[in-house]
């Protein structure tokens, strides 16, 4: 029996679209304090939380890996796994916590998702995630959608990835983020299949011209809005990744470029001076100031006054009782600098 007789097209659930931009989903990286970080300078990006395995949401503290801020939505959870009985009650619990979509992880290449048969491994199993995504896809009203590789290892030809898009897509997926280089799942390390792998946008391109119903996203070295706006004429989407998290201003200028907004973006002052509220509410809880402020080390990256930023920063946030204050101060020296 085929999947799609299955899972037939009736499943469709419409995708989040008319969001031309997001983060990627990064591990360490892109928690619950760093996305409302940046909800201070985009309000409209599509955000993504890290990946969180099935087992961890099925076993783990729960409002601890899945907790958000409202002001941190629009917002996708992605999962890790590959058995569509735990994934379907993860999906079903991501509705249940207000997550506007779920995504499957089907691109990281880390030896310990290979271990556990998800990840980029999945992309030779193209079934097995159309089961996964029908079975969430049934568990939830929320849409469900795809992250993968354009290949992995030798499996790694335009017509490997087209064929693996199809079975997905019988499910009803309608969203599919591609980040544009495969991924060696021996010899290479996550960082390394950041970087080696060349990136191949045309096959990414391709992608978009052969599935027009689809939501196509591209992903992988992408580091400014005008390499974004080229993207967009090729594809739906665009997800940054490392260069979000590595020069954050830099989504200060996406509302009114990709979104059409009116007012004007905040400067980085403005943006250290909305923080400070949420810096004393979490730290007054008992959090360590540098589980926030270590997102924050980069927000003054190229401009004067930028390594004291990140020294003072760096210094003082780890000493117990650290608050607001530290950033204020650290600010301040900023100023001095550049004025």
């Amino acid at each position: 029996m085929t999947v799609s007789a299955v899972y037939p097209q009736s499943v469709k659930k419409t995708p989040i679209t008319g969001y031309p931009i997001s983060i990627a989903p990064m591990m360490d990286r892109t928690d619950r304090h760093y996305r409302y970080f940046m909800r201070q300078m985009t309000t409209r990006t599509l955000l993504y939380t890290e990946m969180v395995t099935s087992q961890a949401i099925l076993h783990g503290d729960r409002d601890h890996l899945l907790g958000f801020s409202p002001e941190e939505k629009p917002l996708v959870l992605q999962v890790g796994g590959d058995d569509p009985k735990r994934l379907a009650m993860c999906a079903r619990i991501a509705e249940d916590y207000g997550y506007d979509e779920v995504n499957l992880n089907v691109g990281c290449p880390s030896d310990r998702v290979q271990s556990g048969n998800f990840g980029a491994c999945l992309m030779t199993q193209p079934a097995l995630v159309a089961e996964c995504i029908a079975a969430m896809t049934g568990a939830t009203s929320i849409p469900v959608s795809v992250k993968h590789r354009i290949g992995v290892d030798d499996v790694d030809s335009y017509d490997h990835m087209a064929d693996f898009v199809q079975t997905v897509a019988t499910t009803g997926c309608q969203r599919f983020t591609v980040h544009a280089r495969k991924a060696w799942l021996k010899g290479l390390s996550p960082k390394e299949n950041r970087d080696v792998p060349p990136l191949r946008y045309e096959d990414v391109y391709r992608l978009k011209q052969a599935f027009p119903q689809l939501w196509i996203e591209i992903n992988g070295g992408i580091k400014t809005l005008e390499q974004s706006q080229t993207h967009l004429q090729s594809v739906d989407a665009v997800m940054i990744g490392r260069a979000a998290y590595d020069t954050p201003y830099l989504f200060a200028g996406v509302d009114q470029q990709f979104f059409g907004e009116i007012a004007e973006e905040r400067t980085r002052s403005q943006v250290v001076h909305a923080m400070l509220p949420y810096v004393e509410a979490w730290t007054q809880r008992g959090l360590k100031l540098n589980s926030i402020t270590r997102h924050m080390l980069m927000l003054f990256h190229g401009q004067p006054g930028s390594r004291h930023w990140r020294r003072l920063i760096t210094e003082k946030s780890c000493r117990p009782g650290a608050g607001a204050d530290v950033l204020q101060a650290a600010l301040a020296e900023v100023e001095r600098f550049s004025g």
